[in-house]
């Protein structure tokens, strides 16, 4: 026991330390690309920040605990539009700025494939189908999202005037965006490790083990890298890679999940609290991402309460109907 807290100690040092790393080699890749840090967080840290939700989730499916798995894609985005969204806009300056038009319709996409899986599930399983739906959403969004240039092209000033130089270092920074995914997917297994003991000693069910403890620790990249991005000011990276997360997770991870391994869940009722909160949450996002075109820290303390009322709520609520 003492050896996983330690080793969860040192986990949580190791994703400050790399998500720290990551935010200067993306914005150096966004400025040679001439894409928007919003993309580039999109599509690189949140893919990366995913991975340990479909390499944990496949194996739940596959052994038969799907419950884990869903718990995972609900709690993890229930955790990043609450929790994670409080902490990007606590830790920032001022607020968080979302005013570009590409990034408040991206906030309705977020909203409704944070909602999708939750209705796909009604009928208490998640066939091939259901996973074909997911993943063509995704694509979709990604055919919306490079339709128009505008929407993930940005014009830099200060480029380097050697251009054999700059591909270099634009290698350069791709092979450490790589080495510091891998050592963020190493460090991230051995917090939900740490947390999958604790939630044993603890004698929680594995519905509440995947929305509570995997859905929480698999987010803890996201919540690094949130707070270094608010600390830099770079706003459209938080925005990125949260948005990024959900949907990746709600459509291609959730998707794949059910090609693979189509699973049903016999006994729903755990996941109902953290449904009823997710809805909320998908609402609360998009009516602060739009209103006014910013997050305040007002709002960010509301998104903060939310996360804290679930966790209330989702722990003592089954303790008050014993």
């Amino acid at each position: 026991m003492v050896l996983y807290i330690i080793l969860f100690i040192v986990s949580v040092f190791i994703l400050s330390w790399l998500s720290s790393r990551l935010v200067s080699t993306l914005v150096d890749i966004a400025k040679y690309l001439q894409w928007r840090e919003f993309i580039i967080a999109f599509f690189v840290m949140a893919f990366a920040a995913s991975l340990p939700n479909l390499f944990v989730d496949v194996t739940a499916a596959l052994r038969g605990m799907p419950e884990i798995a869903f718990g995972d894609i609900v709690g993890g985005n229930l955790v990043d539009l609450t929790l994670v969204m409080a902490i990007a806009v606590l830790f920032g300056k001022k607020y968080l700025p979302a005013e570009s038009e590409m990034v408040q319709k991206s906030a309705l996409f977020t909203a409704g494939f944070a909602i999708l899986p939750l209705l796909l599930i009604v009928d208490g399983n998640l066939n091939r189908i259901d996973g074909l739906i997911l993943i063509g959403g995704f694509i979709l969004y990604t055919i919306w999202l490079f339709s128009k240039e505008d929407r993930f092209k940005k014009v830099y000033r200060g480029r380097p005037a050697n251009p054999t130089k700059s591909f270099v270092n634009f290698l350069k920074n791709m092979v450490k965006i790589i080495l510091f995914l891998l050592l963020l997917l190493i460090a991230s297994q051995f917090v939900i490790q740490s947390a999958s003991l604790f939630s044993q000693k603890l004698g929680i069910s594995l519905s509440l083990v995947g929305i509570l403890i995997v859905g929480l620790g698999n987010c803890l990249p996201e919540a690094y890298f949130s707070i270094i991005s608010a600390k830099r000011g770079e706003n459209w990276l938080i925005l990125g890679d949260l948005m990024g997360c959900v949907i990746v997770c709600a459509s291609m991870v959730l998707g794949v999940i059910a090609l693979i391994s189509p699973f049903e869940i016999l006994d729903f009722s755990p996941f109902l609290v953290a449904r009823i909160f997710m809805i909320i949450a998908a609402l609360l996002f998009i009516v602060f991402i739009r209103t006014g075109r910013k997050v305040t820290k007002k709002e960010g303390l509301f998104f903060l309460a939310t996360y804290i009322v679930f966790l209330l709520v989702e722990i003592f609520l089954p303790q008050i109907f014993k």
